[in-house]
């Protein structure tokens, strides 16, 4: 199943232009694959998009507004739920979608060894803190 997020191109609400767009650009940083529905082009798919958000999702008033995003027809929420989803770090679930083994990449040097400004000893023994300010501070 593919993602889809259910976006207007056409919207005069700049809080709703952001908001599709913070859910592309993450789904694009995380390289998850998508197909972003463009529902003002489509009258077809807005109806689709309306009738399969389960009615407790649904505004008291008028029709939900984008972005709204399934994983195939499971609908999954919208922008707040992803919002949720994303601060809680648990946006693989809300997606439906299995998570990403860890990294198995090297993880950055700390920076005392990056710019060279600790001797090795200081880096094993943990004293780098006080020695680095005392280098900062130091005139040449």
């Amino acid at each position: 199943m593919v993602v889809r997020v259910f976006v207007a191109s056409c919207s005069g609400f700049v809080a709703i232009k952001k908001k599709q767009q913070d859910v592309v650009r993450f789904l694009e940083a995380n390289k998850i694959e998508f197909e972003e529905v463009d529902i003002t082009m489509s009258e077809e798919q807005r109806q689709w998009m309306y009738k399969n958000i389960p009615p407790e999702k649904k505004p008291a008033q008028g029709n939900p507004l984008p972005p709204q995003i399934f994983n195939g027809d499971r609908y999954c929420g919208d922008y707040d739920s992803f919002f949720e989803s994303k601060e809680s770090n648990t946006v693989f679930s809300f997606l439906g979608l299995k998570p990403r083994p860890a990294s198995t990449e090297k993880k950055n040097p700390p920076i005392h060894v990056l710019f060279g400004i600790l001797s090795t000893q200081q880096a094993k023994l943990g004293n780098f803190d006080t020695d680095l300010w005392q280098i900062l501070e130091t005139p040449e």
